[in-house]
This record gives structure tokens, C-alpha cells and sequence, in this order.
């Protein structure tokens, strides 16, 4: 066999991929490439590939995320309760632990035809901005629909009435390839029913989101302010379409707007915060961040249900908790990438810079050497995201602004593991409201700043398009 250079060249030349391209051009793997998480990475590949801990975790700081872990899984309980260090849950909520979402700690889906409920995507619900809301605004980033809030619930406790039920159909949108070759994607129509409590606003807007990935957080929470702030500016020095936004957003616990990086509008500062309003808008469970029920004034059984907080006042999700979830949250650990030196995933990856994938999916960054945990810090990592805002054009706008993010405006979500999603989840539904059935599906929806992308895509061969999934799936 000859060796790899050579077997590359001649690789590139059936795949079309010529040498005055202005990408750059691999014929290896960079070095440490496969260690996607730097030395917290793991060697896991099957279903229970996102459960793992940070590789460089010691024994002895494993047990809190053993325990965090435990919390994580477990079901919460209606109040009052025996199990009152997990009672609470409640009154209106959409699954009763977090893994309800988050399965095995992977991607949620929509629901299907007969799914009883959305559990693993949630809708968000905001009327439109004014100036009369503009405290609202500033802290939560939108105005919520008057009586059903920002969140839509579609579970409640007994003698509670649930907010409604969801559910998705689809209209097929056909896209042909230059090669003559016809994929069919499917646009989602999102449908509340059974209302619980009434007509919402006239002028509510829905945005459908299925529950993201938990791997690396921790190693992106690390990763220097500074360092996301740069590419914003180095994408608007470049002029060449592409112009990400960092989204500014409140913090809870500083009360002041910081920059924003968790969410699929980057709509969370912190993975503390974003865990305490899941907590509350998930599972209706009160933080001493977020000490109140999630109800409004117009509901009144949700305000009258029982509570889990402590006889002094005390949240149904206790600091120490809460402490152990968020150790548990930063430490999942991303899984080592798979045949990195296969000469099909490095004309795959070629074939990504060609397109300009990597223009908004910023391959690499070296994590904070002051991070929260000692074991994310000064690591070289791969997430593939620049974790800023884009226009992604009509096809993807769900027409709701969020803090800084327009309708049209979505973060770039990070690719590490997303070719382990079939092992993990037991489907490749991706995008916010998990649309596409797989990944060329999620390629082809991108639309406005990424449009370039799309049709350089649409271009490609037979060929290449496996290529190029050979790349992604390596991820």
C-alpha cells in the first residue's frame, strides 16, 4: 500500500479538490487532533460515550460527581413528600429529572405522533418587545406571554391543569444537488393544543428547542471571554459574509449584563445559571437564584400547589445540590474523535475548510488557566464552534429575539461528539427543534450567513458528500 501522502493525493484529485484552493490542505492529523477535550478527554464510543468524567478527574474529586450524577438521573418527587431532599416538582413542568431531557446525557428529539408528551423539546413563548418592558428585557431577555410565561409546560401535578400539548408536523421542502441528486428535508409546524388556561397573546412567538448535548460544557464555560470576543472582530475584519455576534445577556447572580454562551441563542452567561432555570423551567423546582414557583398571576392552582421548600424557607434545590449538579455538568467529558488519519475523513475535513465550515465551526482554543475547575484549565480543546450569534436566513428563523439574538440569529452549536449521536441518543435529529434526520439534512438547512457553505455543499459529488460525512461522523 503506498503511504498515506500518496494515497491522499490521489484521493483529493478523484474528489475534485484542487491545489490552488485557497483552504488549507491536511494530509495527517495535527497533532493531538483526536483529543477533542485536551487531556479531560475520554476513549468511549458507545451509548454511554457522554456519562463519563473528565479523564484527568482524580479519584478523589470523582465521588461529588458520582453524586452530582445521581441527581442528575433521578426523578423528582411531588411535594410534600418522605423523599424531601427531591421533592418539590412542580406545579407545572415538562419532565421530572434531568435526564428526561437529556438522555444518557445526549440530544433530545421532538416528539413523535404518538408521544404523550414533548419531554425532551421544550417551547419557549414571548410576545413582542415594547418599551413599557424594557426591566423585563434587560434581565430575562424577552417579554413573556402574559399567562403562559416564557416557558410552555405540558405536564403539571395533580389538581394543577397542564399549560397544553405540543406537536410537530411537517411539510417536505425538496433540494437537488448540482449532480442532479434530490434530498427532501422536512419543515417543521409546531402546533399547541388543549390550551390549559385560555387564548395566549395574538402575537406570541414560539421557538421550538430540543435539549442540546451535555459533554464539554465545563471546557467551554473555560474558554476566555476574550478569545470568542476575537473572532467576532476577526470575522468582521475578514468582509466576507460571515459576522458573528456575541450575545449580551444578564447574570442572575452579578446583576449585570455579561457575555452570553450557553443556549442555542447563547442566552445563559454560565452553566450555574443555565442549570438553575432549567431547574425552574424544566421541572418548576426553586434555586436560592431563582426562589419562586414558575407561575403566573393567572394561575392561580399553580400558586396555591404545595411546595418542597424547607420550613425556614429553604429551596427545594439546595446550594450543596445544586454545587454537585453543576460539578457533574462541567466535568462530563467529550469522547476522543475516530479515525483521524483515515484518508476519507481528512479529504472530508479538506472539503470543510473548501467550504468554509470553519469560518462560524472555529475549529480550536486553549481553555483559561484560571477555570472553574482545575482540571479544564490551560487545555487545548475542540469544540468547533465560535459560540456566537449568526444569521442562519429564513429557513431556520423562529422570528423570536432573545437578549442581543434576532429572529433569525442562532449560536453556533459545537460539533465535538456529534458523530457519536446515533450511539448516544439512538437518533441523528439535529438542529434547535431537530428537524433534520441527519447530518447532511443540518448542512443543508443553513442558510443566510452560511449560504456560501450551503451551495458550495450543494456542489459537491456523490463522492465528496461522503466524505465530508466521514469528517463530521469522525467528530
Amino acid at each position: 500500500m503506498p503511504p498515506l501522502p500518496l494515497r491522499l493525493s490521489a484521493l483529493f484529485l478523484a474528489l475534485g479538490l484542487s491545489a490552488c484552493d485557497d483552504a488549507p490542505k491536511f494530509t495527517q492529523a495535527e497533532p493531538g487532533e483526536a483529543r477533542s477535550g485536551g487531556s479531560a478527554t475520554v476513549r468511549k464510543s458507545d451509548q454511554n460515550a457522554f456519562s463519563m468524567p473528565s479523564a484527568n478527574l482524580p479519584p478523589s474529586r470523582r465521588v461529588d460527581f458520582s453524586v452530582g450524577n445521581s441527581f442528575f438521573r433521578s426523578p423528582w418527587v411531588i411535594a410534600p413528600s418522605t423523599t424531601t431532599a427531591r421533592d418539590g416538582l412542580g406545579p407545572l413542568f415538562n419532565t421530572n429529572a434531568c435526564q428526561g431531557c437529556h438522555i444518557k446525557d445526549g440530544r433530545g428529539h421532538p416528539p413523535t405522533p404518538n408521544d404523550a408528551n414533548a419531554v425532551s423539546m421544550l417551547v419557549r413563548l414571548s410576545i413582542p418587545d415594547a418599551p413599557a418592558y424594557a426591566k423585563v428585557i434587560e434581565q430575562l431577555g424577552v417579554v413573556p406571554e402574559p399567562v403562559y410565561g416564557g416557558q410552555f409546560q405540558d405536564m403539571a401535578v395533580p389538581g394543577v391543569a397542564p399549560e397544553g400539548k405540543v406537536r410537530v408536523d411537517y411539510t417536505a421542502v425538496p433540494v437537488r444537488f448540482k449532480d442532479g441528486t434530490e434530498v427532501e428535508l422536512r419543515k417543521p409546524s409546531l402546533n399547541i393544543t388543549r390550551l390549559g388556561y385560555g387564548p395566549m397573546h395574538p402575537d406570541t412567538r414560539f421557538s421550538a428547542r430540543i435539549a442540546p448535548p451535555m459533554i464539554g460544557l465545563g471546557l467551554l464555560e473555560a474558554i476566555p471571554d476574550e478569545a470568542i470576543l476575537a473572532n467576532a472582530e476577526a470575522q468582521a475584519k475578514a468582509n466576507n459574509g460571515i459576522s458573528g455576534r456575541p450575545n449580551q445577556v444578564w447574570d442572575d447572580a452579578r446583576q449585570k449584563t455579561v457575555l452570553g454562551r450557553f443556549g442555542w441563542k447563547a442566552g445563559q452567561p454560565n452553566l450555574n445559571q443555565q442549570n438553575v432555570h432549567a431547574f425552574s423551567g424544566d421541572m418548576g423546582l426553586t434555586t436560592s437564584l431563582r426562589p419562586f414557583d414558575d407561575c403566573t398571576d393567572a394561575q392561580t392552582a399553580c400558586k396555591q400547589a404545595p411546595s418542597g421548600n424547607g420550613p425556614n424557607g429553604e429551596p427545594e434545590v439546595s446550594d450543596n445540590i445544586l454545587r454537585l449538579v453543576l460539578f457533574y455538568s462541567r466535568n462530563l467529558a467529550v469522547p476522543a474523535r475516530r479515525d483521524v488519519n483515515a484518508p476519507e475523513v481528512l479529504a472530508g475535513k479538506n472539503l470543510f475548510y473548501q467550504a468554509g465550515c470553519q469560518s462560524c465551526h472555529t475549529p480550536k482554543y486553549t481553555t483559561a488557566a484560571n477555570a472553574a475547575e482545575p482540571e479544564l484549565a490551560n487545555q487545548v480543546i475542540r469544540p468547533y464552534s465560535d459560540l456566537l450569534l449568526h444569521d442562519m436566513g429564513d429557513g431556520l428563523a423562529d422570528n423570536r429575539t432573545e437578549f442581543q439574538a434576532s429572529g433569525r440569529e442562532w449560536r453556533t452549536p459545537p460539533l465535538w461528539g456529534i458523530g457519536l449521536t446515533q450511539a448516544v441518543s439512538g437518533h441523528t435529529q439535529f438542529l434547535h427543534d431537530g428537524r433534520a434526520r441527519n447530518l447532511l439534512e443540518a448542512v443543508l438547512w443553513h442558510g443566510g450567513e452560511a449560504t456560501a457553505a450551503q451551495q458550495q455543499v450543494l456542489s459537491f459529488n456523490a463522492e465528496q458528500r461522503t466524505a465530508l460525512l466521514a469528517f463530521l461522523n469522525s467528530l
